[in-house]
């Protein structure tokens, strides 16, 4: 398809636009995409054959990154055959997708669901930029990974997918009273007098949401590795400690645990948009949720096969022990329309693996 944009065309870009900024030379890649790259909304990204071990966490700002790893590189690690990355060490990794972006489209990433759930801490770089996550209308040049295991040593390989790319033209994102027409129409979460004004309030569910009053998982450490691409086959308790509900329906975070829980509400996202829970917020307490914020049009959308689906929350407590309670508020979905609607939806045949979900562990665990 030609790619071409009105004026007042503004919004994230579906799967087959995806498909046609590549076939137009925006998107460039060492390999050819595998069949389930391209998702509703965005585009996996896959990591190359060679990962950098490198002495801090950095922004380019002014120069490329190639040249920051040449100054900050401890060692270099083939991944042809697959390595472990180790927990509390910084990783560079080259990614075999590159960016000749029109000058009128941009592009934002974010870890996948399953890479959050894992504690593993990635961000995408680019060249003389000096934020993560974040690439600039008209981008030429190439992308990178930023990977630091906080938990679970992970084992990755030449063509790992942990992170996920979007491409938007223009400025789609919806205003308090867009949003507020939006969940009127849609009923975006199944809750009464649902707080939408700076996005869609999500709260955490401490009541026990799963069976025998399980609200949530906090991850062991010391454990065996996790290699990235195993569905399925770790079991539950080597990784986690699940955690039943108190009387008081609180948790008390302990500093640097990581824990899995989930929202009171049950979430959905029509298909003619898209969603990403609002990163970290000072003001809401000294922890951290979700680190993969990205909800492809149709997640928990009935016509795609769900019936509203809770939003995993990945959670990292800071210096200090913080109380959380049940319902307390813990983070906002934020909505933009979509260019055009996706040709397939999130859970319509295309692998989705938490479409409907509760409290759900990333896929790597046998359920």
């Amino acid at each position: 398809m030609t790619l071409s944009f009105g004026i007042e065309d503004r919004g994230i870009l579906p799967d087959r636009m995806i498909a046609a900024l590549a076939a137009h030379g925006a998107i460039l890649s060492e390999n050819k995409f595998v069949p389930d790259q391209i998702q509703p909304a965005s585009l996996d990204l896959r990591l190359s054959d060679v990962a950098y071990r490198v002495r801090a966490s950095f922004l380019p700002g002014r120069t490329t990154v190639a040249r920051r790893i040449d100054e900050l590189k401890l060692h270099e690690i083939s991944l042809s055959d697959g390595a472990v990355l180790e927990t509390a060490c910084v990783y560079i990794v080259p990614l075999q997708e590159s960016l000749a972006l029109p000058d009128e489209i941009s592009a934002a990433a974010n870890p996948k669901s399953s890479t959050g759930r894992l504690d593993v801490f990635t961000r995408v770089i680019a060249d003389e930029t000096r934020g993560f996550d974040r690439v600039e209308t008209g981008y030429h040049g190439p992308l990178y990974a930023e990977i630091s295991p906080r938990t679970f040593p992970v084992l990755v390989r030449e063509g790992s997918r942990l992170s996920q790319i979007r491409f938007r033209h223009g400025h789609a994102l919806l205003a308090a009273p867009a949003l507020r027409d939006l969940h009127a129409r849609e009923r975006l979460v199944d809750v009464e007098n649902a707080d939408v004004s700076e996005g869609v309030a999500v709260g955490v569910d401490l009541s026990g949401l799963g069976p025998g009053g399980l609200v949530g998982y906090r991850a062991k450490r010391h454990t065996g590795l996790i290699d990235v691409e195993r569905r399925g086959g770790y079991a539950v308790l080597d990784f986690w400690e699940p955690m039943q509900a108190r009387p008081d329906k609180s948790l008390i975070l302990d500093p640097n645990e990581f824990y899995i829980l989930a929202s009171k509400e049950a979430v959905q996202v029509p298909p003619d948009y898209a969603a990403e829970m609002v990163p970290f917020d000072p003001l809401v307490g000294e922890f951290r949720v979700h680190y993969a914020g990205f909800f492809d049009p149709g997640f928990g959308y009935a016509g795609a096969g769900g019936k509203g689906a809770r939003a995993v929350l990945e959670v990292r407590s800071r210096e200090v022990p913080f109380i959380l309670e049940h319902g307390q508020i813990v983070g906002r979905l934020v909505y933009e329309k979509m260019l055009a609607k996706p040709e397939k939806l999130y859970g319509q045949g295309i692998g989705s693996n938490y479409q409907a979900q509760s409290l759900k562990l990333s896929k790597h665990f046998k359920s």
